[in-house]
């Protein structure tokens, strides 16, 4: 038997009001905690992860390294790092950069309504990505992506778009120091 998922419903100061189930979240636009991780390597470029066809939502779109919600009684970094083992089959620390709310559109008359933990960190080394979550991955530069993102911003998930400037904002302010 699957367990269905659950994902921690917030208010806007990210207090925990409840659980309710994924895709009834995303429908019905309740906001909820979520993360989002960006991981870099020592060139300081971003590994960027395209998910997979088979996505309930954005599929074939270029994203960050890996992003998802954490399990009701579950903290922030604990589930990143399993993401991260999950989806790109790595492991890494992560560290909080910043947070934002954010609420979007998507495909399948869904919404991402998202109180989002920003974590970052550094990694080096082989990745082993998870072809159901993931269909392709690079490490691409700072000054790539944000030229990627005008020219071409519908190869991106909308939550991408969003987040990138906000970190890249966030990253000249720490002069590049994720970890």
């Amino acid at each position: 038997m699957q367990l269905i998922d659950q994902v921690i419903l917030v208010d806007e100061q990210d207090n925990a009001l409840g659980s309710m189930e994924k895709m009834e979240a995303h429908r019905t636009a309740c906001l909820h905690r979520a993360f989002s991780v960006f991981l870099f390597d020592k060139q300081e470029r971003m590994l960027l992860q395209k998910r997979a066809e088979g996505k309930y939502h954005s599929p074939n779109l270029w994203t960050n390294t890996c992003c998802s919600h954490p399990k009701p009684g579950e903290t922030v970094v604990a589930a990143a790092k399993r993401r991260l083992q999950e989806e790109m089959g790595i492991s890494t620390t992560v560290n909080k950069a910043f947070d934002f709310i954010y609420k979007a559109s998507l495909d399948q008359g869904m919404t991402e309504y998202e109180f989002d933990h920003v974590m970052v960190g550094l990694f080096e080394g082989p990745v082993f990505p998870n072809q159901l979550e993931v269909a392709d991955y690079l490490y691409v530069s700072l000054d790539e992506i944000a030229n990627d993102l005008k020219v071409k911003p519908d190869e991106y998930t909308v939550w991408f778009q969003i987040a990138f400037p906000k970190l890249k904002e966030w990253l000249q302010t720490q002069k590049m120091q994720i970890n």
